[in-house]
């Protein structure tokens, strides 16, 4: 599944690099792009995998960003 996740707190591309890692290192995640400029993370990942989408909510907000849906 591919969700496209809106941010708030993504001022750089360094944050942006910082918000890719931790979601790439979410177990289920296959692909994973943050973009400062739009203020988006588009994710890819394995919807069967339990609890996933929280987990990458929750590897955004440990990144210092905030999830807006």
């Amino acid at each position: 599944m591919e969700k496209k996740i809106y941010v708030a707190g993504m001022f750089d591309d360094d944050t942006a690099n910082s918000v890719g890692s931790a979601v790439n290192a979410v177990a289920g995640v296959s692909a994973c792009t943050a973009n400062a400029a739009k203020a988006q993370v588009l994710v890819t990942f394995d919807e069967s995998v339990a609890g996933i989408e929280s987990a990458i909510n929750a590897a955004i907000e440990a990144s210092g960003v905030q999830v807006l849906g």
